[in-house]
């Protein structure tokens, strides 16, 4: 028994050294996109054109209608018309593609991660060397090694950061990323994570439209391109760096599945690059369940749909995978117009960045307080200390965090 207890408290002791004192924090926010930039209002004459079809009228007029209902102003996308031309595969689902197109994006995403890394590591101000850990999520890659080498080696990072791949996660694959980088920043003292999100599916997906999917006119009036990143970590009393400011303390994660509904999102890869399912019930799938899923999340933390104010006493960092999403997600939860402002701006000027696009989120809302900081007339929404991420994607998968605005929490750093 004597020995058992020496044991046990050799390994105490070991994990209180390697764990720190804090709780994981976002200290930077980063975000990028392609050049290429296309208006709503334009797009169906554009996207029509190039792609030959024209003479699809019926088809056009209704892509137009779900252009002008997506709440969508304008996109970016690392396709051009000039690289449409330069491989006319891209335009006949006959030919095989996939090839060509995974070719392109083995550099695109990288190069787009960087850019956006890069900006996090500026913000943050301290060098990319003393990353310790790079969590890379995107489902625009099929290669190994995989575009996390090829960043870490844009990025000027030591050849012992340890990397961590995740592919295909697709619209719930930037809250996943963000939720693994809590994990490790909680679990090694002095660990810096680096999370990378990016997605180039408009060289993956783009195609001519088709008359019995109606679902791929959703998709291509929805979707676009960028990259997202965010440094995270948790301070230790003995080493904490002056120069870190954390924005939001990343309180608890978790995930969940609804059963049944495999069916509802989904991206398939084949030869002809993603085949994109949307169903129309997943809408009515998020207001059936998401009050349940944020419910048994923050119960733990006292955070209470029925405590005072409700559900819109937190601030709220939505995935905007559509308009249809976020309404149903403003209905289930009764909250108050204005709540989900920073989800519809970043659909309106981004569309859906798929797994990147929380992150856009995430720094508009930040982008919001400093402006609100410098306003006499205060805006109350952005005052809310408590709040939460939440992301939404294939299977259906719900991942959500419980986030700590730092100026509500200080002491730490």
């Amino acid at each position: 028994m004597a020995a058992t207890a020496g044991v046990d408290s050799v390994l105490q002791e070991c994990q209180q050294r390697q764990r720190p004192d804090g709780t994981a924090a976002v200290l930077a926010i980063g975000t990028a996109n392609p050049a290429n930039c296309l208006h709503q209002d334009e797009y169906p004459d554009w996207y029509f054109r190039v792609t030959k079809s024209d003479h699809l009228t019926t088809l056009k007029n209704k892509m137009k209608r779900i252009c002008e209902k997506s709440g969508v102003r304008k996109r970016y996308f690392h396709c051009t018309e000039e690289m449409l031309a330069g491989h006319p595969e891209f335009l006949d689902p006959a030919l095989p593609s996939l090839d060509a197109r995974l070719a392109i994006t083995a550099d695109a995403v990288p190069e787009l991660a960087a850019a956006a890394a890069a900006r996090a590591i500026a913000e943050w101000g301290r060098p990319a060397a003393d990353i310790t850990h790079l969590v890379l999520s995107t489902s625009s890659s099929a290669q190994s090694p995989g575009p996390d080498l090829r960043l870490a080696d844009l990025l000027g990072l030591r050849p012992t950061v340890r990397r961590t791949l995740l592919f295909f996660h697709a619209c719930f694959g930037g809250s996943s990323a963000l939720r693994v980088a809590k994990d490790i920043a909680e679990s090694h003292r002095g660990a810096r994570v680096l999370v990378a999100v990016c997605e180039v599916n408009s060289l993956l997906s783009f195609g001519p439209p088709q008359e019995a999917r109606l679902d791929g006119l959703v998709a291509a009036a929805l979707f676009g391109d960028g990259a997202g990143a965010v440094i995270v970590g948790a301070a230790d009393d003995d080493q904490a760096e002056p120069v870190e400011c954390p924005i939001f303390y990343m309180m608890s994660a978790s995930q969940a599945t609804l059963p049944g509904t495999e069916d509802a999102l989904s991206m398939q890869l084949g030869d002809a690059g993603y085949d994109i399912g949307l169903s129309a019930k997943a809408p009515a799938l998020v207001r059936d369940h998401i009050e349940a899923c944020l419910a048994n999340m923050v119960a733990p933390l006292g955070l209470t749909s029925g405590g005072c104010g409700g559900w819109n006493s937190l601030f709220w960092a939505v995935h905007p995978g559509g308009r249809a999403i976020l309404d149903s997600c403003e209905a289930a939860l009764a909250l108050e117009p204005g709540k989900l402002a920073a989800s519809r701006h970043v659909l309106s000027e981004y569309g859906n960045v798929y797994g990147a696009s929380i992150v856009f989120v995430l720094d508009e809302i930040q982008r919001r307080r400093r402006r609100n900081g410098d306003q006499t007339e205060r805006d109350d929404m952005l005052d809310c200390e408590w709040g939460v991420m939440l992301g939404v994607g294939p299977g259906v998968t719900v991942e959500t965090m419980v986030l700590l605005h730092a100026a509500g929490k200080q002491d730490e750093y």
